[in-house]
């Protein structure tokens, strides 16, 4: 055998045996929400999209990638501009939608939210991923007949889009002090191994499929 034949196989093996150990495609999960899921006044290592990460990577190690595009103060409209490209850069296997309640707190029209919303499911779906969508309620202040009509938004997108859905993300935690920065909005560090623990079966299940 040639010197250079022998060189090519031993060269060609080498790909070989790189293909073999080398692990499947992680699949993505891009998580989009605002401050909730931005770690608004915490370290980003204390936040539940973080946690999400670790416990992601302690089950399955490189078999998942998670993609925080949060950004606090987002709003729907604003999260409709930005996602095609985010889906474009990053081909989503699961897209985790946290948005709305910026348009609640600005006094938005719930009709405006649904539609942004539903545009968002569609175009994630368009795309190839599963989506989960973390419903909202914002403070009875704003009056029964709004929160109703924004809170309604939620179960309305998501039976349309046939998605899942957790009804209230911050369950158990908005309007519970231990659980909330001084300014009464935002979830603290205490809480996020909380929303970690109602978002996760959601999740995890859309892995799975």
């Amino acid at each position: 055998m040639s010197k250079v034949m022998s060189t090519w196989i031993r060269n060609l093996c080498g790909v070989v045996l790189c293909l073999a150990i080398m692990p499947a495609s992680a699949a993505t999960v891009l998580i989009y929400g605002d401050s909730i899921s931005a770690s608004y006044g915490m370290d980003i290592e204390q936040g539940w999209v973080s946690l999400l990460d670790k416990r992601l990577a302690k089950r399955a190690p490189g078999k998942h990638q998670v993609i925080n595009a949060s950004v606090s103060g987002e709003t729907t409209a604003g999260g409709l501009r930005r996602l095609p490209a985010l889906l474009k850069q990053h081909t989503p296997d699961v897209v985790v939608l946290e948005l709305g309640a910026n348009d609640g707190l600005r006094g938005q029209p719930p009709k405006l939210m649904e539609r942004n919303l539903a545009a968002m499911i569609r175009l994630s779906q368009q795309a190839g991923a599963r989506v989960v969508l973390l419903g909202m309620q914002i403070p009875p202040n704003y009056g029964k007949a709004y929160t109703n009509a924004f809170f309604a938004v939620f179960p309305k997108v998501a039976k349309a889009g046939s998605i899942a859905l957790l009804p209230f993300f911050l369950d158990g935690v908005g309007g519970v002090p231990e659980l909330m920065q001084k300014d009464g909005l935002h979830p603290n560090a205490k809480a996020q191994p909380k929303l970690l623990e109602q978002a996760w079966p959601l999740i995890f299940q859309h892995l799975a499929e």
